[in-house]
C-alpha cells in the first residue's frame, strides 16, 4: 500500500496512475497531520510527500516523518512534475524497496540456515560421544539412538532447505 501526502487537486488522478503503474492500492491524505495518524494504523510500502506540504510546513513533516516505519520516503514536487516522472520515481522506489527486503530475507535465511547446521552437527557428534559411554543402561542407549536418528533427520531437512549457493552439509560423523 503506498499512500500520497498532497493537498493538491491532481491527487486522486496521481493516486490512480501510481496504483497502474505499481499494482498497489494508494491512500490519499490531504495533509501531513492526516497521514501521521494513517501511518500510525496502518504500514506502507511507500510515502509519496509533496515536496510543498514539507517546506511550508516543517514541524508536522518532521512528526510525519518520525511514524514512516519501513517505509520508503519519495518526495515530489507535484506542482512541477508531471505524472510520468511521478510514476517513474515511485515505481524505482518500489522496486528498490522490494529487492533490499529480498536481500535482507536471503542474508536472514542464509545465517539461520548456517547456526542451525552448526547446532546440528554438535548434537549429533554429542549423540555419539554419548552412544560410546561405557555401561550405559539399554533404555539409555535406546534414547539417544533416537536422538541421533532424529538428528540425521534434521540435517537432511536443513540440506535440502539449504539457501542457493550456500548448500553446505554438515559434517558426518
Amino acid at each position: 500500500m503506498i499512500l500520497l501526502v498532497t493537498p493538491s487537486e491532481r491527487a486522486f488522478e496521481c493516486a490512480a496512475a501510481l496504483k497502474e503503474a505499481t499494482g498497489e492500492e494508494v491512500v490519499v491524505a490531504e495533509s501531513l497531520p492526516r497521514a501521521a495518524t494513517l501511518l500510525r494504523a496502518e504500514c506502507y510500502l511507500a510515502v509519496v510527500l509533496d515536496q510543498y506540504l514539507l517546506e511550508a510546513e516543517p514541524h508536522e513533516a518532521e512528526t510525519t516523518l518520525e511514524h514512516l516505519g519501513t517505509a520508503i520516503p519519495v518526495q515530489v514536487n507535484l506542482a512541477i512534475s508531471g505524472m510520468e516522472r511521478l510514476v517513474r520515481e515511485v515505481r524505482a522506489a518500489v522496486q528498490r524497496r522490494r529487492r533490499e527486503e529480498g536481500q535482507a530475507r536471503q542474508a536472514a535465511i542464509a545465517r539461520l540456515h548456517s547456526e542451525l547446521s552448526g547446532t546440528v552437527t554438535a548434537l549429533l557428534l554429542f549423540s555419539e560421544l554419548a552412544l560410546e559411554t561405557p555401561g550405559l543402561p539399554p533404555a539409555a542407549i535406546e534414547k539417544l539412538q533416537s536422538v541421533r536418528e532424529l538428528v540425521k533427520k534434521l540435517r537432511k531437512q536443513l540440506e535440502s532447505a539449504a539457501p542457493t549457493g550456500e548448500a553446505e552439509p554438515a559434517a558426518g560423523v
